[in-house]
């Protein structure tokens, strides 16, 4: 589906069904002409997407900056949500060709677009997905090379998509949450900016496509023996021009295909395919027979311990494909407007058909890496690698929590907790900048901020959960992602964007129990309920392990806002603001030692997330510092040196205990490979991280599936920890955009040798650290635009920086600056390796 249309497809382009013919002549005869003009063309132009979001990102105007003139239009043949999809079209006349043409499209729903037959683009799942009512993505394409001289003919697909489509789990979920009218609006120019050539209006024509019925959650249904045919007009949709914003983010693009590791039949002559990975995609089919034959595809992100295909976890997601044979020699099939997520694909065949070939494709809006990690022990290494492939699984448009069940919002909590990390592994800051400016849209009255964006309640609120907004650690992504995109990419535009919403949402907190200690409601329902360290883990022991109330994770992370805000005023200059929320730190710091820290340095709740936190963030008095690392040490014995925490704390336990100088202890919790633990997902199997950490448990048994994916990135946020502190090169806020790096290993012996790289947009950083008894080598690369410093921590002694020896510091961490190039230093270890 990537070029023509699909080889079954016969479209009959013209006013009514009785001159469909025609109408296929007309094409046909404007096939050939495209044939000749292409040759006699004097200019050929890249064929891409006009790619606003980079010249949004240079300050450079976009090339199409016109007032639109063409009309949002609906189809008269669309039925409605669950129903056939529809086309609009019309054929239209060029004179002559400039060789510049563009096409300007969007779409309420889901939209492909063809000239002459031909498909525009090769982006998936056009326009994307935005707060609808308010913002609309469209794109821009060179359409040169699809046009002839005379007649052309345009169509343009329509289905569901996010638009329409039921959205959010059983008993909760919405349809038609944004509209209940698929439509299109599209025109095509001479040039960039230039003259009209057609537009959509009401003398356009519509009709049922072979899409018989889509959804985000469902699947497809297509039917190749339908031929398209203009049978009913169109109509002019009530349509703000105002929310049309030039698309954002990269285009969702498809990935190389992968073949099946495996296959075999089930006891119902069902045949399974396993493709060796989970990802976010669909299957492409190659497959002949008899006219009205169908294959039947599902998918399963695992099987169940006696080897069975296992969805229950997909919840009322079908996540199912169903195609009708047209009855062509061959015939070749992907849907156009969903798509699943999945590691196994089972292929049922009613009547007389031939399965030729079948690939996993997967998609995603980020697919270029922009990091490299490995190390000695393959199963970190494959731990980043499944942490790559759950990123592009769940960054197709929006950073969401899982590609596979009926879910698949844009969860707060896990893009902030994950978006440093998102940043190192690709160039996240166009989809993350969109995010935002979605979560602004969502934002309510009092300042909160929605659990999921786009929010599918905002405009059909649920009596159960009203708005399902005003939970910290979630809404804090207001503040997180914004710092997180300045600090990699260094453009302040999104901090000043953003500034108002940030400080709107610290007041709403505030304002949750009227001060600086936070006491959200148990309830679903209540204003500023949390989800607090969601799914800390309990193990598998009779005895309970401790875990974090939630109005110390509140107050904390109200602590984190106001030093995050603190800093983004600086950083933008707003001096009062720099006052206000310093003064407001000092003041919940103050409340939470009072309120949280026992007279003998204990945390209250004695759990690894409120000592990870409160340490990270400088939250334990001086008087309490050692006593209060003795506690953080004790919650994992408890745990038998396992992981303690849910999604807010995991982030910070490795970097605190790196904090609080026990190093040895971070990789202990870290390379341990028992149930809860990072590793203990790569050990059962997992290609991608997993929602729970017991997502399957110690004795193989899957854990209940009401809540069970096992394609959530937000686990994988340890690979900042990866990139920061193991390979040991960070960001500077003072020089961001990695204009100034701060290069500051741990050194942990039994991964010898690590090496990184990250593809910043100033240049290639790279590290990589070998020791030797107890002797490290490190060599570092600073980019050619770039500066770094070096910092070692007081254990790394005698050390030689290109071949000169740097003088021990009278007190704390060693320092040198480094210049642009590679770099070779070496060192001791003092303490004991691992």
């Amino acid at each position: 589906m990537s070029g023509h249309l699909p080889l079954h497809h016969k479209s009959h382009i013209g006013d009514s069904i009785s001159n469909g013919a025609r109408k296929m002549n007309l094409v046909a005869k404007g096939l050939r002409m495209y044939n000749i003009a292409r040759a006699m063309l004097y200019i050929r132009r890249r064929r891409t997407v006009v790619d606003q979001y980079v010249h949004r990102k240079t300050g450079e105007e976009p090339p199409i900056s016109s007032a639109w003139e063409a009309q949002m239009i609906r189809p008269l043949s669309d039925k409605g949500v669950g129903t056939p999809g529809s086309f609009v079209g019309r054929r239209f006349q060029i004179a002559e060709l400039s060789g510049l043409e563009t096409l300007r499209i969007s779409a309420l729903g889901l939209y492909r677009a063809f000239i002459n037959g031909r498909r525009v683009g090769d982006d998936q799942l056009t326009p994307g997905w935005t707060a609808y009512d308010r913002r609309l993505s469209y794109q821009v394409y060179d359409v040169a090379d699809l046009l002839v001289e005379g007649e052309n003919a345009i169509e343009v697909w329509l289905a569901d998509g996010w638009l329409r489509s039921p959205l959010m789990w059983t008993g909760f979920g919405k349809e038609n949450v944004w509209g209940d009218h698929i439509g299109a609006i599209a025109e095509l120019r001479d040039r960039p900016g230039g003259g009209l050539i057609v537009a959509t209006d009401e003398a356009w024509r519509s009709g049922e496509i072979p899409v018989r019925k889509s959804g985000i959650y469902f699947g497809e249904v297509y039917d190749a023996r339908v031929v398209l045919e203009m049978t009913h007009g169109v109509a002019a949709l009530p349509f703000d021009h105002s929310t049309l914003v030039a698309h954002e983010c990269g285009p969702v693009r498809e990935l190389d295909a992968l073949v099946p590791v495996k296959s075999w039949e089930d006891a119902e002559g069902r045949t399974i395919f396993d493709f060796g990975q989970n990802v976010g995609g669909y299957v492409a089919l190659t497959l002949k027979g008899e006219k009205g034959s169908s294959i039947i595809v599902e998918h399963a992100e695992i099987l169940d311990q006696q080897g069975q295909f296992y969805n229950v976890n997909y919840r009322s997601a079908e996540a199912k494909l169903e195609y009708i044979l047209a009855g062509d020699s061959e015939e070749r099939y992907r849907p156009l407007f969903t798509f699943q997520g999945f590691r196994y694909a089972r292929v049922t065949i009613n009547g007389s058909a031939e399965l030729a070939a079948i690939v996993s494709v997967p998609i995603t809006s980020v697919p270029e890496p922009r990091a490299t990690f490995t190390s000695s022990n393959p199963l970190v290494n494959r731990l980043v690698e499944n942490t790559i492939w759950s990123q592009r699984a769940n960054f197709i448009e929006v950073p969401t929590d899982c590609p596979q069940r009926d879910e698949r919002l844009g969860w707060t909590g896990d893009a902030q907790v994950f978006a440093a990390t998102a940043c190192y592994l690709a160039d996240s800051s166009g989809i993350l900048t969109k995010f935002v400016r979605d979560m602004m849209v969502d934002q309510g009255e009092d300042g909160s901020i929605a659990h999921v964006s786009p929010n599918p309640l905002r405009l059909k609120p649920s009596p159960e959960f009203n708005n399902w907004a005003g939970s910290t650690g979630w809404g804090d992504a207001i503040s997180v992602i914004p710092w997180a995109v300045y600090l990699h990419y260094g453009d302040t535009a999104i901090l000043e964007e953003a500034f108002a919403a940030m400080t709107r949402w610290n007041d709403f907190v505030w304002s949750i129990s009227n001060g600086p200690i936070v006491r959200p409601p148990a309830k679903w329902d209540g204003r500023g309920f949390t989800f607090g360290d969601w799914l800390q883990p309990q193990n598998d022991w009779l005895k309970a392990v401790p875990t974090m109330g939630d109005d110390a994770a509140a107050t904390i992370y109200l602590y984190i806002s106001c030093i995050q805000i603190l800093e983004i005023a600086r950083h933008i200059g707003k001096s009062a603001a720099v006052e206000k929320f310093d003064q407001r730190a000092m003041a919940v710091r103050a409340a939470f030692q009072q309120e949280f820290i026992t007279p003998t340095g204990r945390l209250l709740y004695d759990d690894q997330s409120s000592y990870a936190l409160a340490f990270l963030h400088d939250l334990i008095p001086e008087e309490h510092d050692e006593a209060a690392k003795r506690y953080f040490k004790a919650t994992i014995d408890r745990s038998h040196g396992r992981i303690g925490t849910g999604f807010i704390g995991t982030p910070a336990l490795l970097p605190a205990l790196v904090k609080i100088g026990e190093p040895d202890l971070a990789a202990r919790v870290f390379l341990q490979e028992e149930v809860p633990g990072w590793l203990a997902q790569v050990k059962r199997g997992a290609t991608t991280i997993w929602e729970r950490w017991d997502g399957i448990k110690a004795d193989g048994s899957i854990f209940e599936p009401a809540m069970n994916s096992y394609n959530h990135y937000a686990y994988g946020a340890v690979c900042q920890w990866l990139f920061e502190a193991v390979a040991g090169f960070r960001p500077d806020a003072d020089a961001p955009g990695f204009r100034h790096i701060i290069f500051e290993p741990t050194i942990i012996p039994s991964l010898s040798p690590v090496t990184a790289s990250h593809d910043a947009r100033i240049g290639r950083i790279e590290a990589a650290w070998t020791v030797t008894g107890d002797v490290v080598e490190y060599v570092v690369t600073v980019p050619e635009r770039s500066e770094g410093s070096l910092l070692l921590a007081e254990e790394y002694r005698d050390i030689v920086v290109d071949g000169a020896r740097l003088e021990p510091q009278s007190e704390g961490k060693a320092r040198c600056r480094l210049a642009p190039g590679t770099h070779r230093i070496t060192f001791r270890n003092s303490r004991n390796s691992h």
